[in-house]
């Protein structure tokens, strides 16, 4: 039995459902886009591989994915954030023949025991032909 608290291991990651609410297995779904063995086919499926990687902790794969005139030198991410699930409200575009998509979402998370949510719609496109984040539009 794991102690309370202690991290998982990648094979336990690996086994349970991916946290972007596809109803998959991480190891189906977001995993191998996380691994760099598949890649995000649409901007609505890279959104999806993000919130995953904010909920495993994969700062690497978040600076990978972002576009390289608006990816950060670094990113540190709050471990006391809890990213719990995600909802797809809209998308525009990103599909497989298109170059650029926004997907609108909100980001439900804890924080201190507190619930909260990020409301974001997301400009996405391909860079060298692969998905990446662009950064948010405006409200």
């Amino acid at each position: 039995m794991a102690k309370r608290g202690a991290r998982r291991s990648a094979a336990d990651d690996q086994d349970r459902p991916c946290p972007c609410g596809s109803g998959l297995p991480y190891a189906d779904c977001c995993g191998p886009v996380h691994s760099g063995e598949g890649t995000a086919g649409t901007a609505e499926a890279l959104m999806r591989s993000r919130f995953s990687a904010f909920a495993v902790g994969d700062a690497g794969y978040l600076l990978r994915s972002w576009h390289s005139s608006t990816r950060p030198a670094r990113l540190r991410l709050d471990p006391g954030e809890q990213w719990t699930r995600l909802e797809i409200v809209d998308t525009d575009r990103g599909g497989l023949f298109d170059s650029t998509g926004t997907v609108e979402f909100r980001a439900h998370y804890r924080e201190a025991g507190r619930p909260g949510t990020l409301h974001e719609r997301s400009r996405f496109v391909r860079e060298d032909g692969q998905w990446v984040y662009l950064d948010a539009l405006p409200d």
